[in-house]
């Protein structure tokens, strides 16, 4: 596979390099260089001529830094001649900015979409948005993949007897009811208003969750308000404890002290589509690496990127045992 190139920015290396182990391809070196005024140069240190490039960054934390080495990376490989150049963003920081619910309120998620266009990427590879309307804000072919595939494969060995999968907000309920059918679980639902960014109030529990044990799903975990929050109602709802799975483990301010000394949290488990805190031995990690470097395989061959979903997404056929490994 030598006509494929893959780069990384700083956002993540580790999985940059292990994407690069599934796909057998050596990771290609950056070099990112800051001016005295602040300003950032990437220059990429493979030819990119007639390539298939790729380059690794998911936008976390800093965030405004990473969208810049990442636009400054595409305009490089652009102006190398690189044939195709895909942007493989596990983290899209700027799809929980996709409406205008406030006067004079700037729409981040379609924003973003256009400058990577600008840049001059042809192709966006990213998972589990926030919002499913950010994929349109793309004018450029975007692969959405999901990490519930890989989050079951935590709990398939579980005794789920008494287990029950609750989603924070009705805006997650179709995922969290995909991720109960692929467990074969009931599922059940907070009624969510958030207040601010780290407040929010879960004023009601949709479903049975009376002496169950949770599996809580979200998208993403940034401070754990929300996580907070729905656990004091389940346990007003006689809940017995609480297994906590997100795709996006940002885990910021002061989310690590309210989750891990939580008496209701039997553990956390999170993908690594952002760097794990190495403050938080216990959180558990499984890798989505193995299907970012499917999706790029058979994005350079030309193949259906959705048939990895067979099983996940109910439209398809029977459950890919790769998936859950």
């Amino acid at each position: 596979m030598r006509e494929i190139v893959v780069f990384s920015g700083s956002a993540h290396r580790t999985l940059a390099r292990s994407i690069c182990d599934g796909l057998g391809v050596e990771l290609s070196s950056v070099e990112l260089t800051r001016f005295s005024n602040d300003c950032l140069q990437a220059q990429l240190q493979a030819n990119c001529r007639q390539r298939d490039v790729y380059i690794v960054q998911p936008l976390a934390p800093p965030t405004q830094e990473h969208l810049m080495e990442l636009l400054l990376m595409i305009d490089a490989a652009r102006g190398a001649s690189a044939d195709q150049i895909t942007a493989v963003i596990p983290y899209y920081a700027y799809a929980r900015s996709d409406k205008k619910d406030a006067s004079r309120l700037s729409i981040g998620g379609r924003l973003v979409a256009d400058m990577l266009s600008a840049a001059g990427v042809h192709r966006v590879l990213t998972m589990t948005l926030h919002a499913p309307q950010v994929h349109g804000f793309f004018s450029v072919p975007v692969d959405h993949l999901t990490g519930i595939g890989v989050l079951a494969g935590h709990y398939q060995e579980q005794d789920l007897s008494d287990a029950v999968v609750v989603s924070p907000d009705f805006g997650n309920a179709k995922t969290a009811t995909q991720f109960a059918r692929l467990l074969g679980l009931p599922v059940a639902a907070g009624s969510k208003k958030r207040l601010a960014d780290d407040r929010v109030v879960i004023d009601a529990i949709v479903g049975d969750v009376e002496g169950r044990r949770a599996i809580v799903l979200d998208d993403e975990i940034a401070t754990g308000g929300s996580i907070i929050e729905l656990l004091d109602r389940l346990a007003e709802h006689g809940c017995t404890e609480a297994s906590v799975a997100c795709t996006h483990g940002l885990f910021v301010g002061k989310a690590i002290e309210r989750l891990r000394g939580h008496p209701m949290i039997s553990e956390v488990v999170a993908t690594d589509t952002v760097p794990a805190p190495t403050t938080w031995p216990e959180l558990k990690t499984r890798s989505v690496a193995g299907l970012f470097a499917s999706a790029i395989e058979r994005i350079h061959a030309g193949e259906s990127v959705s048939s990895l979903f067979d099983g996940v997404d109910p439209a398809h056929g029977p459950p890919q045992p790769r998936l859950f490994d």
